[in-house]
């Protein structure tokens, strides 16, 4: 009787095994034979696979190389290229905006004789949003604090602030790059004074005994700096190896201004400036984001140059977008 039951009860399992298989043999073929369209089952573009971006073992940056075989200097540099990798909304829109503002820092950085790998500082000071503020208080595209950028020749009050005009900060930044690299002679360690200042790393200078901030001892914000320079560059120039794969669509084209007005008396209404010239308030705005209040206080007489955006050509054709650089698109 026990052998009976034994094999009743395998049977049944067998039984149940059998008609498992035969569902899930069927399954695929009931799905596939529904009609599906693309709306409802739409095929990612993201890959799955995950892996970590190879670390070079130099970098070239400023006309100097930097060497990334030492243990701690490839370690820090891993950190960052996995953190611009895989944060990939940010690097994304990172790469979308520089489409934008580089073509108008480059000449900039060039004119003032300062190398153009000094632009990255802007990327990962800012995002490159130049709308954006920290919660220290540091604003702008090459986030200046109020005072540093007053010492170097931008209006900051309520009413203008200079540190969000693009060109005039650009032009701030590179009398700053260039007074510390007079001081340092390297521009690594200028690239860490920027986060540091020039005081904190003339200080561990000397009391390290080291002259490259590459091998002092930082506190980590300025020590991770360096390295996220590094990173911004070497994902930069090449984007689709790290996986950011951008057509030229995907980026943000450079909309010159319709003209620019000289104003040096004070403008009561900005709105009712806006309305004069064709455009709204916000538009205005977002063209000239130093200005700051309703309107333009201006007792002393200053000349400003107030940008009026082109209504028109607001309405771009993402299609008509050329890249600044080849190297960040597959389609070019």
């Amino acid at each position: 009787m026990p052998n009976k039951r034994k094999y009743a009860m395998k049977n049944k399992h067998l039984l149940f095994f059998a008609l498992g298989a035969a569902v899930g043999f069927c399954i695929p073929f009931l799905i596939s034979s529904q009609s599906v369209s693309d709306d409802e089952h739409p095929r990612t573009e993201v890959p799955a696979a995950v892996s970590s971006p190879r670390v070079p073992t130099s970098v070239e940056f400023a006309g100097q190389t930097v060497e990334l075989k030492r243990a701690d200097l490839h370690e820090r540099m891993d950190r960052e290229m996995l953190a611009f990798t895989y944060s990939h909304q940010l690097t994304l829109l990172m790469l979308k905006r520089a489409n934008r503002f580089f073509p108008i820092v480059e000449p900039i950085l060039k004119e003032y004789g300062v190398p153009d790998d000094l632009k990255y500082l802007m990327v990962i000071e800012s995002n490159v949003d130049p709308r954006i503020k920290s919660s220290a208080g540091a604003a702008g595209l090459w986030q200046f604090m109020p005072v540093t950028g007053r010492e170097y020749g931008l209006e900051v009050n309520d009413n203008i602030d200079e540190r969000y005009h693009v060109e005039k900060s650009t032009r701030a930044a590179c009398a700053y790059l260039k007074k510390s690299y007079r001081q340092f002679g390297d521009w690594m360690t200028v690239a860490a004074s920027y986060n540091g200042g020039t005081g904190g790393v003339a200080k561990k200078q000397g009391s390290q005994g080291v002259q490259s901030a590459l091998d002092m001892f930082l506190v980590e914000e300025t020590s991770r700096y360096m390295f996220r320079l590094l990173a911004a560059k070497t994902v930069f120039e090449n984007p689709a190896r790290y996986g950011f794969l951008l057509r030229s669509e995907d980026l943000y084209p450079y909309i010159p201004p319709k003209e620019t007005v000289v104003v040096t008396t004070q403008i009561d209404d900005l709105t009712a400036f806006a309305k004069e010239h064709g455009v709204t308030l916000a538009q205005l705005k977002t063209e000239n984001l130093w200005l700051r209040g309703d309107g333009l206080n201006n007792k002393s007489g200053r000349r400003y140059e107030v940008k009026i955006p082109d209504e028109k050509a607001l309405f771009y054709n993402p299609r008509d977008t050329k890249p600044h650089r080849k190297e960040w698109v597959i389609d070019w």
